[in-house]
């Protein structure tokens, strides 16, 4: 079975007809909501499961499209309301298509709440609608410079605790952007890189051994630039120690980068087969799970290869270097060892 981790939800126009109603009366109106009928879910899904079947994906976990999540629009309430109506789309999805598409959360990540304020929607998706993991937003003010802390900060912690206790993993995601430094696509590499970074630097794998992170993306530019952070890690820990050891003993022992970083999972969309071969054996086969966004920003055809951009099943299955227990593992096995919420067998 192949198994794709990093799907989102392909709902109908009305859903989005409410997001308007809701940032152009700011909730003066009330929630109102929105209940989708089965027909136009399952109208606006049917391409969908075509290219999952176009490229071989037999299960997608599908979340919120992140880009639509308005996590920096005021008041807060109707961030709120937002999130509720599209986690109720994906469930909606899933019901009309129960053996292809699995539920992962958004949160209500207005800015200005805290942690705490997102938990009883996490709860309801995962204890109510049965959802088996969530989207995290490392930066809810859309790339405006607010001061809210990298994911590595304790103020994440109260969010880490209820993902743990409820065994969900967590799919990290860079939301909309309001930055005029970048648009949303460089937007979303930085925070994957950002977060990677802040990550493997912290000590948030103490605090919570059974937190299953999961960076999109492949981890954004870490891959590409690991040399970098293995280099900072041995300036910042060991050099000066030795410096400052009068009775010239070795510094204490460090983990390295590489180590950190393999306390984190990654998805394999990077929509180029070198990258994705790099990624891979950067950090091993058993921190790589396939995640593919079909459909989304690869599905575009590769002039050069004459399939998909985010036909990633296939090059995963050309790797002559990859063993079949590797390659098992990153299509199908780590997902089903992190997912504890997904059904043992079958789909």
């Amino acid at each position: 079975m192949i198994i794709d981790i990093h799907g989102h939800v392909s709902s109908p126009a009305e859903l989005y007809a409410y997001r308007s109603i809701l940032t152009a009366g700011r909730g003066a109106h009330g929630r109102a909501g929105i209940k989708l009928k089965t027909e136009a879910v399952l109208r606006a899904a049917e391409r969908h499961v075509g290219l999952l079947d176009r490229v071989g994906t037999d299960v997608q976990f599908i979340s919120p499209r992140p880009f639509q999540l308005m996590h920096a629009e005021s008041p807060a309430k109707i961030v709120d309301w937002w999130t509720r109506a599209t986690n109720d789309a994906v469930a909606a999805q899933v019901e009309a298509f129960p053996e292809r598409f699995r539920g992962v959360a958004a949160l209500p990540q207005a800015v200005g709440t805290e942690p705490e304020a997102w938990l009883d929607e996490l709860e309801r998706a995962v204890l109510e609608l049965g959802f088996i993991g969530v989207l995290i937003n490392p930066d809810p003010a859309e790339g405006q410079e607010l001061g809210i802390p990298r994911v590595g900060h304790e103020w994440w912690y109260p969010l880490f605790a209820k993902l743990e206790e409820l065994g969900v993993p967590a799919l990290i995601h860079a939301a909309g952007c309001r930055s005029d430094r970048e648009n949303y696509s460089e937007h979303m590499i930085t925070e994957a890189s950002r977060t990677a970074i802040s990550l493997a630097n912290s000590r948030v794998f103490e605090h919570f051994p059974n937190l299953s992170l999961i960076v999109s993306h492949g981890g954004g530019s870490v891959p590409y630039q690991v040399g970098r952070w293995r280099a900072a890690r041995y300036l910042e820990y060991t050099q000066v120690e030795a410096y400052d050891n009068k009775d010239g003993e070795a510094p204490p022992e460090i983990e390295s980068f590489d180590d950190s970083l393999r306390r984190l999972y990654f998805d394999s969309l990077v929509h180029d087969r070198k990258a994705l071969a790099l990624l891979v054996q950067t950090v091993g086969a058993d921190r790589v799970m396939l995640g593919t966004e079909v459909p989304g920003s690869g599905s575009p055809i590769d002039p050069l290869t004459g399939n998909q951009y985010d036909d990633l099943t296939r090059s995963i299955q050309s790797y002559d270097w990859l063993d079949e227990a590797d390659r098992a593992l990153i299509l199908e096995g780590t997902a089903r060892r992190l997912y504890t919420r997904l059904p043992r067998s079958g789909r």
